[in-house]
């Protein structure tokens, strides 16, 4: 019973809003930082849509990431807490793609070709996206899914890590943004060149996040 009623429409809403006013909190209540300092934003500038690389848990600051008419679409799960992301995100005015990437059985569950498919398009039409980089079930270990979707889009992708220096008490503080440069799949990539490439983005977001804590913490 407890299970129906906090799957409710209502209470998804609910908490949905909770999120959304949490986010603003953080956001007011802390500085920000980018790692880059100059010129963080460039590769989204500079491309016509980029694959922004998240580990899993970062991805509910996702809204907090882009500048005012920033075209960037987060993909969250069908799962309870991927829908109270997506309604939190309506308050950001932030769009949401539905799905989530598996290799086994749950792949039409999860409706990862759907997912892939509404990634490539919002790509292919000048949006970017922000995915989640872990293999599911499996912290911090990069996926095939992320490089494939970048052979196939041509769209590169950028390893981001976003820390805070509060983690507990509501007081002011600094929120980090790390990037990592780019990285590109070729059109006729290989296994071996796609099992590089996954190598490459799980280094790179590890250093990413590195730096990100650091910043976090010290300012600088």
């Amino acid at each position: 019973m407890l299970k129906t009623i906090t799957s409710s429409s209502a209470a998804l809403e609910v908490a949905g809003f909770l999120l959304a006013n949490y986010g603003r909190l953080v956001r007011a209540t802390n500085r920000m930082l980018h790692a880059p300092a100059d010129g963080f934003y460039d590769p989204f500038d500079q491309n016509r849509g980029v694959i922004v690389a998240l580990w899993h848990g970062e991805h509910f600051l996702a809204p907090l990431l882009g500048r005012k008419g920033d075209r960037l679409t987060p993909l969250v799960s069908y799962h309870r807490d991927g829908e109270i992301l997506a309604r939190a995100g309506r308050h950001f005015g932030v769009t949401y793609l539905r799905g989530s990437g598996d290799n086994g059985k749950e792949f039409h569950r999860k409706k990862a070709l759907q997912a892939f498919t509404g990634m490539l398009r919002e790509l292919k039409s000048g949006g970017s996206v922000i995915v989640t980089a872990d293999v599911p079930k499996i912290s911090r270990v990069a996926g095939l899914g992320i490089v494939t979707l970048a052979k196939h889009a041509q769209c590169p992708i950028l390893p981001v890590a976003m820390a805070t220096s509060r983690f507990i008490r509501l007081s002011f503080g600094r929120m980090a943004f790390a990037r990592g440069t780019e990285i590109r799949v070729t059109r006729d990539a290989d296994a071996t060149a796609l099992e590089q490439a996954r190598r490459q983005v799980e280094d790179a977001l590890n250093a990413a996040t590195e730096r990100a804590y650091a910043l976090a913490r010290t300012g600088a």
